[in-house]
């Protein structure tokens, strides 16, 4: 699996995930829960426990790589994010395709493909600005570092909020899998899948040069989530 890494920025730093951080998430996800229905939230310190604990499980199986998301000015958690669906293309071909693991060593194993996902936000870290830095950071790495072909993201087909979000990006729409699994209120839901590929980066890149270097206004005052 890709090493954690520290991704620093003008207004926000995303960090590996960590035990010290349950307390932070906690607080941050106390704020006003109302964007947070379609996407996985701990409520309370125990909550924050088990989600840490799952996201480094998760990242201990080499599924994903979690964050938290702190904000630059004082060090406050304000949310969280991580890579998923890491996918590494190396090796004969199989049929059917399907997600596999690196060969040779895990530890210096880059993927071919990710997903950015699980990604939430506080209500005082929304409108800041920090929600297109944390995605320019995490786009750049997985492109510029890792060298991936795509980058994916997924929402609740309910969640237009989200999808005008993710469409903000500069990701393309590659559609949307109706009934495609339960939603967080246990109705069946679709799910939109976006995505960018590494040919598409430089516009992207530039794109979201231009909007972290506005004013937080530009971020349209709400959060970016994924499930």
């Amino acid at each position: 699996m890709p090493a954690p890494v520290f991704l620093h920025g003008r207004t926000v730093r995303l960090e590996p995930l960590a035990e010290h951080h349950v307390e932070g998430l906690a607080v941050a996800a106390s704020d006003d829960r109302g964007d947070h229905a379609f996407i996985p939230v701990p409520s309370g310190v125990e909550a924050a426990e088990r989600y840490v604990a799952e996201a480094l499980a998760a990242q201990a199986a080499g599924r994903a790589l979690p964050f938290a998301t702190v904000r630059a000015a004082d060090g406050l958690v304000v949310g969280a994010t991580r890579f998923c669906e890491l996918d590494y293309w190396q090796g004969p071909v199989i049929w059917p395709p399907a997600p596999r693991g690196p060969l040779g060593d895990p530890l210096t194993a880059t993927p071919d493909a990710a997903e950015i996902g699980g990604t939430w936000l506080s209500a005082r870290a929304q409108g800041t600005g920090i929600n297109t830095e944390a995605k320019l950071l995490m786009l750049r790495h997985a492109f510029e570092i890792w060298g991936v072909r795509r980058v994916s993201i997924r929402a609740d087909a309910r969640n237009t909020r989200s999808r005008a979000a993710i469409e903000r990006l500069g990701a393309v729409l590659d559609g949307v899998h109706r009934a495609h699994t339960r939603g967080l209120d246990g109705m069946v839901r679709g799910t939109a899948f976006y995505s960018i590929l590494d040919d598409e980066w430089p516009q992207v890149r530039t794109r979201l040069e231009q909007r972290v270097a506005a004013s937080p206004a530009a971020d349209g005052g709400r959060p970016l989530v994924s499930a």
